[in-house]
């Protein structure tokens, strides 16, 4: 049977100052103002839309945590911000020990309103940093520099906050080992409770993928990854998902209920959501993409809605569960995706086989091995007659 598991929120802010030539997500350059009064009371509606849509209030369900991303949502003043958080407040109650994490940018001007933002309620920043190299920085098209960066988290540390992440990145254009693990130890030095440390990979529709920048080759891409593991872990960091380091008990709960196979709404534009219902339904959904047509009153916020079918759930699931270092619950399997253990015999056999997987009890654990072969253990999982 089917458990319905925590429940999160995701609030998406689609515009930037200026589009980074790495990025694919759903964010747009501002051309004007940002109407944020008028997005403000969209995603009150999206939210009222999804709560009667799925009946999510006789569920009964708490709000585990909010994430607010981007975009830039720090472009967004403090009052809004408040605004909204309590209108989700008023319609979802929150867990008593509620995460709300807000990305931020680290231009002196954002910085300084992470004092304003954890007075509305946020209590959690992630902020964007990437590199704290001027000349790295201006490859990428960030608007700040090594010094903003470095004020941007000092100012978060005073703020008070329960927490803070900052996002760096290594496998930068031109970028040596030396440059990538003196970036890591700035961050290091700087002291976040939480390490988003990823390589920088070119995706399609942006403009490094049109004019692909020269990066570093595998062998460096490896040593930097080796030795920037080890000064994290020297620094008393846990590394607990792929690209994701905390010190102990201060992972992302937010993410960690992404990977878990959790639940969460996505309200805003393009923000995905997936759901799970007591009689064994599973819906994914993703809004109207474009500021234009989300705000268009004429037009519905839901662009697509489709049900996870029996079939796909077991890769859903461990595409999910197996980016996480921890063992998974081998219940966890059958209340989140409402399949008897059986459904996976034959795939769980084959990878402890190969090694790719050991039998706990109670849990399964990816071995080392099987980190090296992620993607041919999650094949295993897809169905047969959806393999080209």
């Amino acid at each position: 049977m089917l458990v319905p598991p925590p429940l999160s929120l995701y609030i998406h802010i689609p515009w930037c100052v200026q589009k980074c030539p790495y990025c694919d997500f759903n964010s747009h350059a501002l051309k004007t103002d940002i109407p944020e009064l008028d997005y403000i009371d969209a995603l009150i509606e999206d939210l009222d839309t999804d709560l009667a849509n799925y009946d999510l209030n006789r569920q009964a369900r708490q709000l585990h945590s909010i994430f607010i991303g981007g975009g830039t949502p720090s472009l967004i003043s403090a009052p809004q911000i408040g605004r909204l958080l309590e209108a989700v407040k008023q319609r979802i109650p929150f867990s008593d020990d509620i995460e709300i994490t807000m990305e931020a940018n680290p231009g002196t001007v954002e910085a300084g309103r992470f004092n304003a933002y954890r007075a509305v309620g946020v209590n959690r920043i992630s902020i964007g940093i990437q590199s704290f190299q001027d000349e790295k920085l201006k490859r990428l098209g960030r608007i700040h520099g090594s010094k903003e960066a470095i004020t941007a988290a000092g100012l978060a540390k005073e703020a008070g906050l329960d927490s803070f992440n900052i996002d760096l990145m290594h496998g930068l254009p031109d970028q040596s080992i030396d440059d990538a693990l003196s970036d890591l130890k700035q961050a290091i030095a700087l002291q976040p409770p939480h390490l988003s440390w990823y390589q920088l990979t070119i995706e399609p529709n942006t403009l490094f993928y049109s004019k692909p920048p020269v990066l570093p080759d595998d062998d460096d891409l490896w040593d930097i990854f080796e030795q920037g593991h080890q000064l994290l872990a020297e620094a008393g960091y846990v590394q607990y998902e792929i690209s994701g380091y905390s010190k102990p008990g201060r992972q992302c709960r937010h993410n960690l209920n992404y990977w878990r196979f959790g639940d969460y709404l996505g309200i805003g534009c393009g923000a995905h959501g997936k759901l799970s219902f007591a009689d064994g339904t599973i819906t994914r959904t993703v809004k109207v993409k474009h500021p234009r047509g989300y705000l268009n009153p004429a037009k519905p916020y839901l662009d697509q809605e489709n049900q996870v079918a029996a079939s796909e759930r077991p890769f859903e699931f461990f595409m999910n569960r197996f980016r996480l270092l921890e063992a998974c619950p081998k219940q966890e399997y059958v209340d989140r995706t409402g399949l008897p253990l059986s459904s996976i015999e034959g795939p769980i056999n084959w990878a402890l086989e190969q090694n790719y997987l050991e039998d706990k009890g109670e849990q399964w654990q990816i071995t080392e091995h099987g980190k090296l072969f992620l993607n041919d253990l999650l094949a295993a999982f897809v169905d047969e007659d959806e393999q080209d």
